[in-house]
């Protein structure tokens, strides 16, 4: 089985035209298949910044992004995204949002029988085919966001970027998102970054945990968490982990 990473981030640099301090700098970064990383610091740090550019949206402005060992110089059709806002078309039905993107000029072209296959597998992943003619006002803000997730799958990305995607929801409802979340990867086998300012999001659901800190913003710690999933019930061994997290925080904080 091949070692190599499926996403790898070479010494890049991002400054934005006219800013006087650069976002990244020499930053690294690897992904591995299946895996879930959780990119973790203080708001304003630059973590969507680096998931664009992660995600071929922001072309750094030093190093270069790798998928399966190939430059990524822009989107890619095995890389989807998700944002907080789910961003859903308030015309089309849950269904239609599902599918939008799908024949896009950089897509795989598929016949319409594979598409429909697609979408239906995605709604029923996502539990919400009882859903499927709804249209996003007639959506929870749950149902919206697991919409949000079906859309992504259909294009069975290979590497799957999340931007603080359960940040706006209700404690439940994030609950229960984090759970869908757990059951996509373990069924697409999708590798996942996950960006959060939730230490226990990111200790429940990654493989790994890295922090950002500092201006320009680099790796300040890493952790890699050998814990089965779910995690609901290594309270102490997870505990362990988030004081040594915000300890670090802390410590890069009075630094600044």
């Amino acid at each position: 089985m091949s070692t190599l990473p499926v996403l790898e981030a070479r010494d890049i640099g991002l400054r934005y035209p006219g800013a006087n301090h650069a976002v990244l700098e020499t930053f690294d970064f690897t992904l591995q298949a299946g895996e879930t990383v959780s990119i973790l610091g203080s708001s304003g740090v630059g973590k969507s910044s680096l998931l664009r550019v992660l995600g071929g949206l922001q072309q750094p402005t030093g190093g270069t992004v790798y998928m399966n060992s190939v430059p990524l110089n822009g989107v890619h059709p095995r890389v989807a995204i998700a944002f907080q806002d789910p961003s859903l078309l308030p015309w089309l039905s849950l269904e239609k949002n599902v599918a939008f993107g799908l024949d896009f000029k950089h897509q795989p072209q598929l016949s319409r029988a594979e598409s429909r296959t697609r979408i239906e597998a995605a709604i029923d992943e996502v539990g919400l085919s009882h859903a499927r003619r709804h249209f996003p006002d007639q959506l929870s803000g749950g149902m919206a966001q697991r919409t949000a997730l079906a859309r992504c799958l259909t294009r069975k990305p290979e590497i799957l970027l999340l931007d603080e995607p359960f940040g706006a929801l209700d404690e439940v409802t994030r609950t229960e998102m984090q759970h869908l979340l757990l059951k996509v990867v373990r069924d697409f086998r999708t590798a996942t970054v996950l960006i959060t300012h939730d230490i226990d999001e990111a200790l429940l659901l990654s493989d790994r945990v890295l922090l950002l800190g500092g201006s320009p913003a680099r790796q300040i710690g890493e952790w890699a968490i050998d814990l089965p999933k779910p995690r609901e019930d290594y309270v102490a061994e997870l505990g362990t982990i988030r004081i040594e997290i915000l300890t670090t925080l802390r410590n890069a904080a009075r630094r600044n």
